[in-house]
């Protein structure tokens, strides 16, 4: 898929994260938005001690409270190394640990919307009750006009 046939929305795409100690990894493919404003990734680190990270020199705290570090922060290019900034607080000090990220848009797909194994679930009841109510009534009528 090509930059110019992006429209807006929630896609997919793979990111290679190079740099620092290599203990470090992000999960890949990672989610981007495409909106009016520009381009961004939730990118979740493999650790939950990341505290921010810094991008074009600006600071991006975590998105989320629990499990991994998740932060959201803007795509600034495709198929090419982007410097970032991460800090960990895993050791006895904090440090910051420089990377880059690379997002390889030949892989990019949009993000196919799922919907919940229990909303399924209540849909296909619900079909099943529709149907056995059309069955019942139905079937009664035809038994009312056999005895009259």
């Amino acid at each position: 898929m090509k930059e110019a046939e992006w429209a807006q929305g929630e896609y997919m795409i793979d990111v290679t994260l190079l740099g620092g100690t290599g203990r470090a990894d992000i999960t890949s493919p990672a989610e981007i938005r495409i909106t009016q404003e520009g381009v961004t990734a939730l990118i979740e680190w493999s650790s939950p001690s990341y505290d921010y990270m810094i991008v074009d020199d600006i600071k991006y705290m975590p998105v989320n409270t629990e499990g991994n570090s998740v932060f959201e922060i803007p795509v600034t290019a495709f198929d090419e190394a982007i410097p970032v900034t991460a800090d960990t607080v895993a050791m006895s000090v904090p440090h910051e640990i420089e990377y880059t990220l690379n997002f390889h848009s030949e892989t990019m797909v949009q993000k196919q919307m799922t919907v919940p194994l229990i909303v399924q679930g209540g849909i296909l009841i619900g079909v099943t009750l529709i149907i056995a109510a059309f069955g019942y009534y139905f079937g009664k009528k035809q038994v009312r006009r056999k005895h009259v």
